[in-house]
């Protein structure tokens, strides 16, 4: 009953998770991880909505706040503190999202940031008036085109997109026309795990002469990204997930080159302004990606961030992306042979080239499910109307992790008949 049935080994399921662990060249990475003080999470499933911390984050932040707050306290401005949010922005284009340097920028929320990108991208396309978004898409992505779409007078037009799968060419081509201004789409999709496949939707998009802008939040640090290749022309995404900079952690927006001149900031703030402290009458957009910030650089929520890039730019996102297909597909297996006979279903794509780094399982009950097997230390998320959503993060969990959460899940739903 999870879909496309996935091939059962012989062996316990015990044994499996400790050949996999053992032979994972990325095991010893896990001890790199910080755990808490009275650690009770049996199986931590939720790294695609908060990454656990790093070792290292918790002595530079304890570092930054002896040594370069207190220390050099505003004269950290002039020492470097102002220049973070491009110097991170360039790290993460060139370790994750295969982006040249100059077209990436760290500050404001996920939300803000988007807001920002699609604002000044229907400006880009003068005389288009509508704007295209799927209906399963994160709700904060819906709900920022709704205002903006009333602010201009513009049309939304929406993609019906099945929250089993995802946007596919064949869905998005009938919304496209001589009137899209611009694509708003999600890389992987937060509900489901639909990897779309970004190149032939962005070629779909260029075709008619529209711009898109995707949503990376649940695909960068997990997913390999080629935006530069895929012709991308803005893209924006958070850092407390897959980069495990910490809750709340600023987002990062991409803007390739050929867009920048012309880009304009919707929220013109000092820091986004040619020549800042000269503190002159007028806004005038500083040059390249710069004119992409607003406010004050969120300094302490880059410290974190900068930790995982480290170890990112280490193991190469191939071997991240290798190790979380062996993650979901043994998850898979193994929710096939323990839960679909209690008549879980699986509502991810079953080939593992075409989700991400997370998978969904749906049964009736797993609402009330969900806060019994946090009381045992088991923690997935749960989305409704009836998704338990397991987000296997490759760099920190174990495939004996995995198991264990299964087998709490197993467990319960036996208790629960």
């Amino acid at each position: 009953m999870i879909g496309q049935r996935a091939p059962l080994v012989t062996s316990s399921w015990t044994d499996r998770a400790a050949a996999l662990d053992a032979a994972d060249p990325l095991r010893a990475h896990r001890d790199r991880f910080l755990t808490g003080p009275d650690d009770d999470v049996v199986a931590y499933l939720d790294g695609n909505s908060l990454g656990r911390p790093l070792v290292a984050s918790a002595g530079r932040i304890e570092d930054f706040v002896r040594t370069q707050w207190a220390g050099r306290l505003i004269r950290g401005w002039d020492e470097g503190w102002l220049d973070l949010p491009l110097e991170v922005g360039d790290r993460i284009g060139r370790i994750c999202l295969g982006a040249a340097a100059g077209q990436t920028v760290v500050g404001d929320s996920t939300t803000v940031l988007l807001y920002k990108l699609a604002r000044a991208a229907v400006e880009l396309r003068p005389g288009r008036d509508e704007v295209v978004v799927d209906t399963d898409n994160f709700p904060t992505d819906r709900y920022v085109l709704e205002g903006i779409a009333a602010e201009r007078g513009l049309t939304l037009r929406w993609v019906e997109s099945d929250r089993h799968s995802g946007v596919e060419p064949a869905d998005l081509a009938p919304a496209l026309s001589e009137r899209t201004a611009l694509v708003v789409l999600s890389h992987v999709a937060y509900r489901s795990g639909h990897l779309a496949p970004a190149a032939a939707l962005t070629r779909l998009v260029h075709d008619v002469g529209a711009l898109v802008l995707w949503d990376l939040s649940h695909s960068v640090a997990s997913v390999p990204l080629e935006l530069d290749a895929w012709d991308v022309d803005l893209a924006v995404g958070c850092t407390y997930k897959y980069l495990n900079g910490g809750p709340g952690a600023p987002a990062f927006g991409y803007v390739a080159h050929r867009h920048l001149e012309e880009f304009r900031q919707p929220v013109q703030g000092w820091l986004g302004r040619a020549d800042p402290f000269e503190m002159a009458a007028g806004y005038q957009p500083a040059a390249g990606i710069r004119r992409v910030l607003s406010g004050t650089p969120p300094v302490l929520g880059m410290l974190a961030l900068q930790d995982m890039l480290d170890l990112l730019e280490e193991v190469g996102m191939p071997a991240v992306r290798a190790k979380s297909v062996e993650l979901s597909a043994f998850a898979a297996a193994v929710a096939e042979d323990w839960l679909g006979p209690a008549g879980v279903t699986l509502a991810t794509p079953a080939e593992p080239d075409r989700r991400g780094a997370h998978l969904t399982l749906e049964h009736p009950g797993f609402r009330a499910l969900t806060p019994r097997l946090w009381a045992r230390g088991v923690i997935p998320d749960f989305r409704s109307p009836q998704g338990l959503r397991l987000g296997l993060s490759p760099l920190s969990t174990s495939f004996a992790e995995v198991l264990a959460g299964l087998a709490a899940v197993r467990d319960l739903l036996a208790d629960r008949t």
